[in-house]
């Protein structure tokens, strides 16, 4: 699968993980949305239809109703609403070196008694007991690419009776995963659902819906939204809607435009193609296969001046060098990068 033709990058760009690239198509919505604001011709109302296409296809790709499914702007908000739900002494389980807007809205708790613990994410599901209230993790580690074992973790806190709470962020848009089966999911739509930044999704099974207060409650979370925007009673609706956050307009133009493109390909090709360039670098590179589409190693002092030689744009993450494969890189630019950097990078 070569779309780099679909993509204006004029580097080979290895840094998903960090900002996803705009497909052609999202520069244009995009464009088209700016121009219709500057000419005075767009109205507030004109934006619905790309929110709600946008949590429809959002919710296909993570395999639950759109029902199920908040807006927001950043992950650290929703993980918000869930640390405010738990109860005063509640212990909540996070991978060591856990990206922050999983562990620090908890954190943020303890004058309240919550208590964040961090243990090696291969230890997680070991470490659940009748203590722990919420396990919140990254399915794939924004720092090392790991990906966790989400059904040991599930079924750890099946025994225990635990929420767990899992950070798409880094996942969806190349890794299949099915939210529904867990009490949360949140993710950001800026990496890998190439989506400008101030877009985010929040899936909430209803039994934990129910325990959660819509702190951020306003008129576009009304039943009808365009009839809640002035006076009481609170009138929000009764779906997961009822946390949405008033959308960032052109953000959800973008979205919508982007997750349309990467639905064209479909999640099986994505995974695919990201898995493939991945191992394609690794073997290039003498590395063993990490199975994953984020490539985490140590760097010699001669990398930096190599990668700016390829034109390559990658990210310092951790004391390592991230690599990260996505629907716009090709076989010949992992090869390519891999070869150059044998020699000058391990595990």
């Amino acid at each position: 699968m070569d779309r780099s033709s679909d993509f204006a990058a004029t580097t080979v760009y290895l840094n998903t993980a960090s900002m996803g690239l705009p497909p052609r198509i999202t520069q244009e919505a995009l464009t088209g949305a700016l121009q219709d604001w500057a000419a005075g011709r767009a109205e507030p109302q004109d934006y619905d239809d790309d929110v709600t296409a946008a949590r429809a296809m959002f919710a296909e790709f993570v395999h639950v109703p759109a029902e199920q499914v908040a807006i927001g702007h950043q992950v650290a908000p929703l993980i918000g609403l869930i640390a405010a739900a738990l109860p005063d002494g509640a212990e909540v389980l996070v991978a060591d070196g856990e990206f922050t807007s999983v562990s620090f809205p908890f954190a943020a708790h303890q004058d309240r008694g919550v208590r964040v613990r961090q243990v090696p994410l291969a230890e997680l599901a070991s470490r659940v007991d009748a203590h722990t209230a919420v396990v919140a993790v990254a399915a794939v580690q924004s720092a090392t690419g790991q990906i966790a074992d989400l059904d040991r973790l599930e079924a750890a806190c099946a025994r225990h009776g635990a929420e767990l709470v899992v950070d798409l962020t880094q996942a969806t848009g190349w890794l299949d995963v099915h939210a529904g089966r867990f009490a949360a999911t949140v993710c950001g739509a800026y990496k890998w659902l190439l989506s400008p930044r101030g877009s985010a999704f929040m899936t909430v099974r209803p039994e934990l819906a129910a325990r959660l207060r819509p702190l951020a409650a306003n008129w576009f979370a009304g039943e009808d939204v365009w009839e809640s925007i002035y006076g009481l009673p609170l009138r929000l609706t009764t779906t997961a809607r009822r946390f949405d956050v008033s959308p960032a307009w052109h953000s959800w133009v973008g979205t919508r435009a982007s997750l349309e493109y990467l639905r064209r390909i479909g999640t099986a090709a994505l995974q695919d193609h990201a898995l493939e360039l991945a191992r394609i670098f690794e073997e290039g590179a003498g590395l063993p296969a990490g199975g994953s589409a984020i490539v985490s190693v140590h760097a010699d002092g001669t990398v930096p001046d190599v990668l700016a030689g390829l034109g390559v744009v990658a990210a310092p993450r951790a004391g390592r060098l991230r690599l990260s494969f996505h629907v716009h890189n090709t076989a010949e630019q992992a090869h390519r990068v891999g070869r150059a950097l044998r020699g000058r990078i391990h595990r």
